[in-house]
């Protein structure tokens, strides 16, 4: 719209300045309307071109539209894409349940996303929300959202891989409910560290502690991937209760889908290798969390952490795993 507007202004002082000149021959006329066009059109070229440098400069930032962003992988009709792109729903029913993928992979990246639980008694389900990478040695960056009967509270889990390794496990409890309205659930993925957050309060960072042996993500591009399905043999209270078919089917919703991120396409980034990481377009880059959001990931952890693998002693006799010793994994 900005350019056809300046484009328009370009074409009305042409003619002002052909007003201005009534002694002239028509050629000559006609000779300087088109030298002021094209002087225009190239004004506008170099302006654009400046644009698509500085966007291609700092990486993508999308506000995704599920038509364009992603495709449904699975589900045979249980995931459906609506509202002109603007809301993707799965489902889950005794048959089956539904998955989506990203179009794009990201190699760092903010990324958020609005999400509504499946409602009621969502016992056995699990809605799983993540960033993985390909191979057997893989990446993956995990929320999965553990269902509960009526009345009770959903269980967010999350977890890290670095090639291929996982097991750090952190589980909590949310202060909100997530089934009455959509939420926004966020991964900040940068070379030095992972944050997931909710609603803007971070509930979990993960460090980059390569330097003592930890696998971290930071080499390997990742797709976003979404599912709903049965998991009743662990879900709920160790696989205690069972999902109740009578309730299917199971909905969880989307919408609001944005990316702060870099684009892996055909080996390359889309930030290239020179991005400042001190501009403000992606200071994700360099992010970390202030005194106040170490404040807010204190009074989670405080209040609704109820599983740190870094404090599960049982599950290792032989002492605990190199990061959370070095430092408090959080």
């Amino acid at each position: 719209m900005a350019w056809h507007l300046t484009f328009g202004a370009s074409v009305s002082s042409v003619q002002e300045t052909n007003q201005s000149f009534p002694t002239l021959s028509n050629f000559f006329r006609h000779r300087i309307k088109y030298q002021l066009l094209m002087f225009s059109f190239s004004s506008l070229c170099s302006t654009a071109l400046l644009i698509l440098a500085l966007v291609s400069s700092v990486g993508i930032s999308s506000a995704g539209n599920f038509n364009q962003d992603f495709y449904i992988t699975w589900g045979d009709g249980r995931a459906k894409i609506l509202n002109n792109g603007d809301l993707l729903t799965l489902s889950l029913d005794k048959a089956s349940g539904s998955g989506f993928n990203s179009q794009n992979e990201y190699l760092f990246g903010k990324i958020d996303m609005h999400i509504k639980l499946v409602p009621g008694n969502s016992a056995g389900t699990v809605t799983a929300y993540y960033l993985r990478s390909e191979g057997s040695l893989w990446d993956e960056i995990d929320y999965e959202f553990l269902g509960n009967v009526s009345g009770e509270p959903y269980i967010v889990h999350t977890n890290v891989f670095g090639q291929g390794k996982g097991n750090k496990e952190q589980q909590f409890y949310l202060w909100f409910d997530p089934t009455a309205d959509f939420h926004t659930y966020s991964v900040l993925w940068n070379p030095q560290r992972i944050i997931f957050s909710l609603d803007g309060t971070p509930i979990r960072e993960f460090k980059n502690q390569e330097s003592i042996g930890v696998p971290f993500p930071k080499n390997q591009p990742m797709r976003i991937h979404s599912s709903l399905w049965n998991a009743d043999d662990w879900a709920t209270r160790g696989g205690l209760v069972k999902t109740d078919w009578t309730q299917a089917p199971f909905t969880a919703s989307y919408r609001n889908f944005n990316a702060d991120a870099c684009v892996w396409s055909s080996g390359a980034s889309s930030c290239g290798s020179s991005s400042p990481s001190t501009s403000a377009a992606n200071a994700w880059l360099s992010k970390q969390l202030d005194s106040a959001s170490q404040e807010k990931l204190k009074w989670v952890q405080k209040n609704y952490m109820i599983y740190n693998y870094c404090t599960d002693a049982k599950r290792f006799p032989q002492g605990f795993p190199p990061e959370c010793t070095a430092t408090s994994e959080s």
